[in-house]
C-alpha cells in the first residue's frame, strides 16, 4: 500500500484501492450507514480544512507538542518494561498510524531498538484482518505482537479485538495507545483527555491514507482490508511535519513508566459518561456517542454531528479550540455538560429518513 511515509517507519498491510471507489458526501453517508449500510463499505469526501482551521491546528501543534511527546515517551518506556525489546508494533490504520511510528522512533532514539511496526485494518463489527494476521504470524512469535492506536474513546475498538484474539493463540488483545481516558488500558501515555494533534486532520497527517474498506465486490478472500492513497492531496501533506515536531520534543531523561491519576478504575468509568449522556439525550444507541477529544474531532471532521458537549471546567480550555471553530464551521451546537473522564463529547445526528 502506498503512502507518504517511509517505508523503514511503517509497512502498511492494506490493499490500495485507489481508484476503485468513489467517495461519497458525509450526509450521504450517514444516510446510508442509518440505514443499515455498514461504514467500512463506502469512504468519505476528506474534509478540506479552511484557512482559519489551519491556523487553529497549527497552534494546536505547537502547544500540544510537547505533551504528546511525554505521553509516547510514557508509553514507550512502559513498551520496554511490560512487553520487552522483541516487540513488533501492529498499529490499527489510520489514527494508529502515526502513534506506531512516534513509538518506534523514540524506542530507536533512546535504546537504539529498531521495532518492527506494520499497520493493520480492524472495523467494527467486521473484525480485524484475517489476511494481515495471517502475514504476521508467518514472520514472527504471537506473544511479539503489540496493537497500538491513538487514543481510547468508549474502548469499542478494544472489545472488538478481545472478541477476535482469541482466535490467536497466545496473541494479546492488549492495546498501546497514547490517550485512555475512558480507563480500559494501562498501557498507556496518559489517562487524560489530552489533545493529540494528529486527531485533528484526516488522511493529511496521516500519510495521505483513507480510512479503511471492506466490501466484496472490491475485496478478494485472499485480500488485505482495502484503502485509497490521496495523491491529489501531496502538497498538502503535514505527516511528517506531525512527526518531526513531536520529536523535537522526546527527552532522554524520560525513564519512569509512571502515569499520573488514578490508575485502577474500572471500564465503567468511561461509560459512566457514556450511559448518563444516553440517558439525559434520550439516545437509545451508543455508538451515536462519541466521547474524548479524538473522537469529538472525528464526529465534526466526518460524521453529522447533532451537538458537542464540552465539561464547563474546560470551557477555556486551549486544546478544545479546533472543536469550537469546526463547530462553529457546520453551525453545530454546543451545551454544556458535566463529565467525568472527558473533557468533551460529540453526539452524532438522528437522520429522520433514513
Amino acid at each position: 500500500m502506498r503512502s507518504s511515509y517511509k517505508q523503514e517507519d511503517v509497512i502498511l498491510l492494506l490493499k490500495d484501492i485507489t481508484g476503485m471507489v468513489a467517495p461519497q458526501p458525509t450526509k450521504e453517508r450517514e444516510r446510508l450507514i442509518q440505514s443499515g449500510r455498514h461504514y467500512c463499505e463506502m469512504l468519505p469526501v476528506e474534509y478540506v480544512p479552511t484557512d482559519q482551521y489551519m491556523q487553529v491546528y497549527q497552534e494546536a501543534l505547537q502547544l500540544y507538542a510537547e505533551p504528546t511527546a511525554r505521553a509516547a515517551a510514557v508509553l514507550g518506556e512502559r513498551i520496554i518494561e511490560h512487553r520487552g525489546r522483541n516487540t513488533v508494533l501492529v498499529s490499527l490504520a489510520r489514527a494508529g498510524i502515526p502513534i506506531g511510528i512516534l513509538l518506534k522512533r523514540y524506542l530507536k532514539w533512546k535504546y537504539g531498538v529498531d521495532m518492527p511496526h506494520y499497520s493493520i485494518s480492524i472495523i467494527r463489527g467486521r473484525g480485524i484482518d484475517q489476511n494481515a494476521m495471517r502475514y504476521l504470524l508467518d514472520r514472527y512469535e504471537p506473544n511479539q505482537l503489540l496493537f497500538v492506536d491513538g487514543w481510547v474513546g468508549k474502548g469499542a475498538i478494544l472489545r472488538e479485538l478481545e472478541k477476535n484474539i482469541c482466535a490467536y493463540e497466545g496473541v494479546s488483545s492488549e492495546i498501546a495507545v497514547l490517550a485512555d481516558p475512558a480507563y480500559v488500558t494501562n498501557l498507556c501515555g496518559t489517562h487524560e483527555d489530552i489533545l493529540i494533534p494528529s486527531s485533528c486532520l484526516n488522511c493529511t497527517v496521516s500519510g495521505l491514507v483513507s480510512r479503511t474498506f471492506l466490501r466484496s465486490d472490491i475485496i478478494g478472500e485472499k485480500d488485505f482490508h482495502g484503502a485509497v492513497y490521496y495523491a491529489g492531496l501531496e502538497q498538502e501533506d503535514l505527516s511528517y511535519d506531525f512527526i518531526h515536531e513531536i520529536e523535537k520534543h522526546f527527552v532522554r531523561n524520560q525513564t519512569e513508566g509512571s502515569l499520573t491519576g488514578q490508575e485502577h478504575k474500572t471500564h465503567a468509568a468511561g461509560m459512566d459518561d457514556v450511559k448518563k449522556i444516553a440517558d439525559t439525550f434520550g439516545i437509545a444507541d451508543i455508538n451515536f456517542i462519541k466521547p474524548g477529544i479524538g473522537e469529538t474531532t472525528r464526529v465534526l471532521l466526518r460524521r453529522v454531528p447533532w451537538k458537542v458537549l464540552i465539561d464547563e471546567k474546560y470551557k477555556k480550555d486551549r486544546s478544545l479550540r479546533h472543536i469550537l471553530r469546526l463547530a462553529e464551521e457546520k453551525d453545530v451546537q454546543v451545551e454544556y455538560f458535566p463529565l467525568g473522564c472527558y473533557k468533551c463529547c460529540g453526539l452524532i445526528k438522528k437522520i429522520a429518513d433514513a
